[in-house]
C-alpha cells in the first residue's frame, strides 16, 4: 500500500525495504493536491492506496503513557526509536506528546508544544508520513506547520476550533470515538449497543468534516478502542470491526498491548502483551483495518506479511 502519485505529484518514488515504495505530493499544503479518489488515503505530502494495512509505529515523548512512559521522553531517545521503527518498515509515525491512559489529566499547551514540535522538526523528511497525536488546535496547526501529514484526534476533532484548524490544509484526519474523557472514560462505560453507537458516531463526525469542506479520501476513523468501554465492548468492536467505518473511509485499529489483551491472556504488564498485540492486529487486518496503530513495528510487519502470502495464496489456488 503504497503512497501513490497525486496531482501535482513530486516524481520523486524511493523504495523501501520489502518492496513498499513511496510516492510524494508536492510539499505544498493546499487543499488543491487532496482530491477524493476513491480507495486512497491522503495524508499531507503523501498518498496511499490502500491494497494492504499500513503500520503507523507509536512514538510516545511522555513521562506517563501506560506502555512505554519515559522511554522515548528525551529527543535522543526518541529519534533513535524513529530510526529504529525505520529499520523495520513502518508506514507511518505517530508522534503523541500528552498521554490519553485512563485516569490522565489534561497537559498544558506549552508542554505539548516543546515536546512535539522539536520531533516534527527532525524528522519530517525521514521518508515516511508524521502523524500527531493531538485534540488541541493550537497544536494542531504548529504542527501542520512544522511538516506533519496526519492529526490524529482522540476526540473526534469536537474541541472547538478543531475543525477549523485542519479543514483547508492538505493532511490526513483520525477521527477516534471516545466517551467521556481520559479522567473518567473508564468509570462505567454503558452502551446501548456500543456497535450501533460508535458506527453512527463516527458516520456523523464524517460528514461533519465534509460539511466543513474535507474529502473524504483525507479522512480515516477509529473506534477507540479502550476510550470508554469495557472489555465486552472493545471485543464486540473488534468482531464487528468491518461494521463501523463509512464507505470509502480507512478504518484505524489502536489495540497495541492495551488492557483489553491482558484480560483474556492475564498478562498484567503492558510490555508482555507482544504477541496478543500482534495477534490483535492480524484480526483487525482481516476485518477491513488499513492502518494498525502499533508500539512493535517489526513483529506486527512480519505477521502481516505471513497474512498476505496466505490470502494471496488462497486467491490463486485452482
Amino acid at each position: 500500500m503504497k503512497p501513490s502519485s497525486a496531482p501535482p505529484v513530486a516524481n520523486a518514488v524511493g523504495s523501501k525495504p520489502g518492496g513498499k515504495t513511496a510516492s510524494k505530493v508536492t510539499n505544498k499544503a493546499t487543499s488543491e493536491a487532496a482530491v477524493d479518489v476513491a480507495g486512497t488515503f491522503q495524508c499531507g505530502r503523501y498518498r496511499f492506496t490502500l491494497d494492504r494495512p499500513l503500520v503507523m509505529g507509536i512514538l510516545n515523548v511522555t513521562p506517563d503513557s501506560f506502555s512505554d512512559g519515559g522511554r522515548f521522553l528525551a529527543r535522543d531517545a526518541a529519534l533513535r526509536q524513529a530510526e529504529q521503527m525505520l529499520c523495520e518498515q513502518v508506514d507511518l509515525i505517530d508522534i503523541g506528546g500528552e498521554s490519553s491512559r485512563p485516569g490522565a489529566t489534561a497537559l498544558p499547551l506549552q508542554q505539548e508544544l516543546d515536546r512535539v514540535i522539536p520531533l516534527i522538526d527532525a524528522l519530517r523528511d525521514c521518508g515516511v508520513p508524521l502523524s500527531v497525536d493531538t485534540y488541541k488546535p493550537a497544536v494542531m496547526q504548529a504542527a501542520l506547520t512544522a511538516g506533519a501529514d496526519l492529526i490524529n484526534d482522540i476526540y473526534g476533532f469536537r474541541q472547538p476550533g478543531a475543525v477549523q484548524a485542519v479543514a483547508d490544509a492538505n493532511c490526513g484526519l483520525c477521527v477516534m470515538h471516545m466517551a467521556g474523557d481520559p479522567r473518567n472514560m473508564q468509570e462505567q462505560p454503558e452502551y446501548d449497543d456500543v456497535v450501533v453507537a460508535v458506527r453512527d458516531f463516527l458516520a456523523q463526525r464524517v460528514a461533519a468534516l465534509e460539511q466543513a469542506g474535507v474529502v473524504r479520501a483525507r479522512i480515516s476513523v477509529d473506534p477507540g478502542f479502550g476510550f470508554g468501554k469495557s472489555v465486552a465492548h472493545n471485543y464486540a468492536l473488534l468482531a464487528h470491526l468491518s461494521d463501523l467505518a463509512p464507505t470509502d473511509v480507512p478504518l484505524l485499529a489502536g489495540i497495541s498491548r492495551k488492557s483489553m489483551l491482558g484480560a483474556v491472556t492475564g498478562r498484567a504488564v503492558a510490555a508482555e502483551r507482544v504477541a496478543a498485540s500482534v495477534a490483535a492486529a492480524v484480526c483487525a487486518a482481516e476485518r477491513g483495518a488499513k492502518l494498525l496503530r502499533v508500539h512493535d513495528v517489526a513483529a506486527t510487519v512480519d505477521a502481516l506479511k505471513v497474512w498476505q502470502a496466505v490470502r494471496a495464496a488462497q486467491g490463486g489456488h485452482q
